[in-house]
């Protein structure tokens, strides 16, 4: 039973002198010190509380008859993983449903921003997350949602934060600091509520997450530091990591399900030579099928490695380098003394088979196995009721009307793996009035779902690749979270809509207006209580069935989940219109 250092003190004491004896003690082992950057053989860790007691070559003395021993066996203990930005929603899962899939892979510790339910629920919604964090076997802290909507004026989200909220919610156990910035333009610009939710956070003594998700590195981007901003996630080349770190901010760097923008990044270290203290790996978006069948952390970490980076760096910024930047180094990221005891076992460091699993001082997975519960709580009927659609939706919906045989439009161009979008323009025919697809280019909509108004956002987007009649659906539309569909048939995707208001919520795909799958996501439109496992097999049923209609992108469900995210370039739809965000400003779908 994890206890606070302070109350854990006096014992690590006499545990580390010899005089009392620990819970636990690992036998045998090569200390991966990441504070050193060295491997140290023959050590043995002593636990008490919860918390490591003593790192040393013969831990015997702390041994007694209720002490559990695990044996080593000469294999690496290195630190349990963190991740440093995530969003636990991603995974279609609940924090315990999500803590179930990453316990195994080695993960201890996850900073979570849960903007995506804040977006549907608003504080309540947050709040529910939190209660659920603190009741994991792991650490799972959570970080205040700054913007809901992520660009006022752009976007009309479920339940809007406020700058009293923030404040609220910085004095909550569990709350660590505030959650990813996104309104770059606005805290460039002075915007008063912005500030004062990163001076509130600060006054907390807590740290500010970043999004700084533009090219320019002028002055907006001088400004935005200058707000308080204390790391980036959305960094997808050496030279903007390289600008982050030299202004003091931690450069996130993430390998989630379709974000792969370690590789581009990592060279400011195995090339340029940088000191790789101020960088950090996280996932930010894991869906569950790569949760269950690929990894978590120890994805990132391995990857990283294969990029060219030392196994021991790519360690530290996967542990010590996360926890100092969140404030925690004297609790986590490293097996020393007073810490928690969160450690893997595993016999290489660059394969990193994940052999061995203990949080905070208890065994929680061995060979992959989740040896420990997970609790949840009772996700209550407001949480289950979310998506409100005013009408059964028909095909004369999604019809995007224009005079002429002709029209020229603005296309939303999908980029493999980047969540960066195109801005594209295409001639597309006009029949009977209604712009009609062509080619690449197929028709996107983005359906009102919080309030029941029976809107309908209607544009074109390329890049999905679908053929025949078909549809996707999903309420998961980061990040005000309405209902985004794309398809090649408008009665299909009326279909594929209206299924989702009757399941409550979730992804599926239609073709010949039939249903090829669904993943029901109850709880907000976004995650199911159900077993990892199960969700990832739905979510994997999803993958095929986009890839049977035609689709060949890497992981294009996170792809369609994000063309709403009004805050990345360089275009997006939304319940108000389409966005340009380059000028973050509505343009007209017809040029």
């Amino acid at each position: 039973m994890l206890k606070p250092w302070i109350e854990a003190q006096a014992r690590l004491v006499e545990v580390a002198a010899g005089r009392a004896h620990a819970d636990l003690v690992i036998r045998g082992g090569v200390w991966v010190n990441v504070h050193t950057r060295e491997t140290i053989p023959g050590m043995d860790v002593a636990v008490a509380d919860g918390r490591v007691a003593y790192v040393g070559p013969d831990a015997a003395p702390s041994i007694g008859p209720q002490t559990q021993v695990i044996e080593a066996n000469g294999r690496y203990m290195v630190p349990g993983l963190i991740d440093a930005h995530m969003h636990v929603e991603s995974g279609m899962l609940t924090p315990a449903g999500f803590a179930g899939a990453v316990i195994p892979h080695g993960t201890t510790t996850i900073f979570h921003d849960p903007h995506e339910i804040a977006n549907v629920l608003g504080l309540d919604g947050v709040r529910m997350m939190r209660d659920e964090s603190l009741l994991q076997p792991i650490s799972m802290f959570t970080q205040m949602p700054s913007c809901a909507p992520s660009a006022p004026g752009l976007e009309t989200t479920g339940a809007p934060i406020t700058e009293g909220e923030v404040a609220q919610a910085m004095g909550w156990d569990g709350i660590i600091g505030l959650g990813e910035m996104m309104n770059f333009p606005g805290v460039a610009a002075g915007d008063p509520q912005m500030l004062g939710e990163i001076a509130a956070t600060r006054a907390a003594g807590k740290t500010v997450g970043g999004h700084y998700a533009s090219p320019d590195l002028g002055r907006p981007f001088h400004a935005y530091v200058a707000g308080g901003a204390a790391d980036d996630h959305e960094t997808t080349s050496e030279a903007q990591g390289i600008a982050r770190v030299r202004q003091g901010m931690g450069c996130m760097m993430r390998l989630g399900s379709a974000w792969y923008d370690v590789e581009t990044q990592i060279t400011a270290i195995t090339q340029k030579g940088l000191d790789p203290r101020f960088f950090i790996l996280c996932t930010d978006d894991s869906h569950s099928g790569t949760l269950v069948h690929e990894g978590h952390m120890n994805r990132v970490v391995r990857h990283a490695i294969a990029c060219g980076c030392d196994p021991l760096i790519a360690i530290q910024m996967a542990t010590i380098n996360a926890a100092s930047h969140f404030g925690q180094e004297r609790e986590l990221g490293s097996i020393t003394p007073g810490r928690r005891a969160d450690v893997i076992l595993t016999s290489d460091l660059r394969a990193l088979p994940i052999e061995v699993v203990i949080a905070q001082g208890q065994l929680v997975a061995e060979g992959g196995r989740l040896l420990v519960d997970c609790p949840r709580i009772d996700w209550p009927e407001r949480a289950r009721n979310s998506v409100r659609l005013g009408k059964e939706l028909a095909a004369e919906d999604f019809e995007a009307r224009a005079q002429g045989d002709q029209a020229r439009v603005r296309v939303i161009g999908v980029v493999e793996n980047q969540a960066p979008t195109k801005a594209l323009e295409a001639d597309l025919p006009i029949r009977d009035g209604v712009i009609e697809g062509a080619g690449d280019v197929c028709q996107i909509a983005l359906v009102e779902r919080h309030r029941g108004t029976g809107g309908v956002v209607n544009g074109f987007v390329s890049g999905f690749g679908y053929q025949g009649r078909v549809a996707v659906a999903s309420t998961v539309a980061h990040d005000s979270h309405h209902m985004i569909v794309v398809g090649t048939d408008r009665a299909t995707m009326a279909a594929a809509a209206n299924h989702l208001g009757v399941v409550g919520g979730g992804v599926t795909v239609f073709r010949d207006g039939e249903e090829l799958a669904t993943v029901a996501l109850p709880i907000a439109g976004l995650m199911s209580d159900l077993p990892a496992t199960e969700v990832a097999e739905a979510a994997q049923a999803i993958v095929k069935a986009m890839q049977d209609c035609g689709c060949n992108l890497n992981n294009a469900y996170m792809q369609h989940s994000l063309l709403a995210l009004v805050v990345i370039p360089e275009l997006r739809i939304s319940d108000l219109g389409i966005v340009d965000v380059r000028s973050f400003e509505l343009v007209d779908l017809i040029v």
